[in-house]
């Protein structure tokens, strides 16, 4: 039985996944990706002497799939994971600022949490006991109900008794950051799940990781020599523009661009097309195709029929992510983080160490999600907006010298997570044979994390191989419990 071969289409963390996964069950697999380098949209860059993440990303100790690809390239040494979930909570919108904490106890779940809303000040007695009303009712939800996709959250919460300051204080606290969009904007399915799996099922769960050196070194250096560990041959720089049908009997077109052949036994096989530089290009062909690249590319690459509804690929809306970078001559901020109230920030981030940064200075990150109103507002203006309201916040940038401020925007950073998204996100299945799809924005149930985009690869992966009716081992990720694809 002759080899099978796959290629998989982008270098983000659900194609790296992918090509992992098929590389591990003993495919020939080429890994084909746009950019320079791997890990999408979740990477470094060099300023100056700074290495500089995109934006701040974090994930939860309940992302078992994103830990377990961590595991997989060896880089859990390269994250920190909190003891135990502990979010300080700054508000600056009354008189005068007060500290609050999101915390848990060493309690079983619902308990685990009580003590923290029952002293939190951010809310009034009666707003805290109604949180409580709402967690049990969240609690009971079925995420398999296709209705709660239907259902903003906002309206839900609204309807079981939290006041605006409620969804402000706590609800949206956690669901933007974690969503990409305010209550009102999301759908209840999406955001019951993130607030069903990390804060009511097991203790544990919400608490925050991060990582401790640049996303670069992660989801790029350590994801490469991985990749060539298990033999994927991975091409950077290389823009994929067609995939094709084609007979694996019939001889490959000649021409300018490379060729590798599939294995198909004379069956159906696809030709993968990639312009790899002027004038060059490459040519592969593969019994499997994944294509994990964002939906509008996916779009455009698809064979014709491949899905009953394509055009719901460009229907599903897409959030921005503003990220504000400050690097002040001195110490400013004591906490690895914090989140912000009645103010326009809403995290804040001590990147310091990761970057590089020496001298004594400190390197702050605003992570501002749902920024839709900011996303293209001029270097000025955010100066003008931020820079006073971290002095707000944090009374030693007062006195302390602003060395650089820059921002990073990424204005497609997520899909949108409105209600009905959940109708147009497509399977990993396709009804073109072979061909297959991962990325966060597919029908992996979570919202668009790091975490979603690792499980689709595993799904793609994973039905791909069954299709092959070769088995999949999902032992190197150690992942238990996969939803089928």
């Amino acid at each position: 039985m002759a080899e099978h071969t796959a290629v998989v289409v982008g270098g983000g963390l659900a194609g790296t996944t992918a090509a992992l996964a098929l590389a591990d069950a003993g495919l020939r697999v080429t890994l084909l990706e746009t950019r320079p380098r791997l890990g999408g949209l979740a990477f470094s860059f060099r300023r100056g002497d700074l290495t500089v993440d995109n934006g701040q990303h974090v994930f939860l100790r309940c992302c078992d799939a994103y830990r377990g690809f961590l595991d997989r390239i060896d880089a859990s040494d390269l994250v920190t994971v909190q003891d135990r979930l502990d979010v300080p909570v700054l508000d600056v919108g009354g008189a005068r600022p007060r500290l609050g904490r999101l915390r848990r106890a060493a309690l079983p779940v619902p308990l685990h949490l009580a003590a923290s809303l029952a002293t939190y000040p951010h809310l009034s007695l009666a707003e805290r006991a109604s949180v409580g009303r709402a967690a049990l009712a969240l609690r009971g939800l079925d995420l398999d109900d296709p209705a709660l996709d239907a259902v903003d959250f906002g309206s839900w919460l609204s309807r079981r008794g939290q006041s605006p300051r409620t969804i402000e204080a706590l609800w949206d606290l956690v669901g933007v950051a974690t969503l990409n969009a305010t209550a009102d904007r999301s759908s209840l399915a999406l955001a019951a799940k993130v607030f069903k799996t990390g804060l009511l099922s097991d203790p544990g769960a919400a608490d925050i990781g991060w990582a401790a050196r640049p996303l670069g070194e992660l989801h790029d250096d350590r994801a490469r020599t991985a990749l060539d560990k298990a033999g994927v041959r991975t091409l950077l720089r290389a823009r994929v523009t067609s995939v094709t049908r084609t007979d694996a009997a019939e001889p490959v077109r000649s021409g300018a661009a490379a060729d590798t052949r599939g294995s198909g036994e004379g069956g159906v096989v696809w030709e993968v097309e990639a312009e790899t530089g002027p004038g060059r290009g490459e040519r592969v062909t593969a019994d499997v195709v994944v294509l994990a690249v964002p939906q509008q590319e996916a779009h455009g690459l698809l064979p014709a029929g491949a899905l009953e509804d394509p055009g719901a690929l460009l229907r599903i809306g897409t959030a921005p992510i503003l990220n504000v970078h400050v690097v002040y001559d001195r110490e400013v901020q004591r906490q690895p983080f914090f989140a912000a109230l009645g103010s326009p920030v809403q995290w804040v981030f001590d990147r310091t160490e990761p970057s590089g940064l020496t001298g004594g200075g400190q390197y702050l990150a605003l992570s501002q999600s749902a920024a839709e109103e900011e996303i293209d507002l001029p270097v000025a203006e955010l100066r003008k907006r931020y820079l006073p309201e971290l002095e707000r916040l944090l009374p030693a940038a007062r006195d302390a010298v602003v060395r650089d401020f820059f921002v990073t925007r990424e204005r497609t950073a997520t899909f949108a997570p409105a209600p009905g998204v959940g109708a147009l996100r497509p399977g990993t299945r396709t009804r073109a044979p072979g061909v297959w799809l991962a990325g966060a924005w597919t029908a992996t149930g979570w919202p668009a994390t790091m975490e979603s985009a690792v499980r689709s690869g595993l799904q793609a992966s994973r039905a791909a191989l069954t299709a092959l009716r070769h088995p999949f081992d999902p032992r190197p990720f150690e992942i238990e419990g996969l939803e089928p694809a």
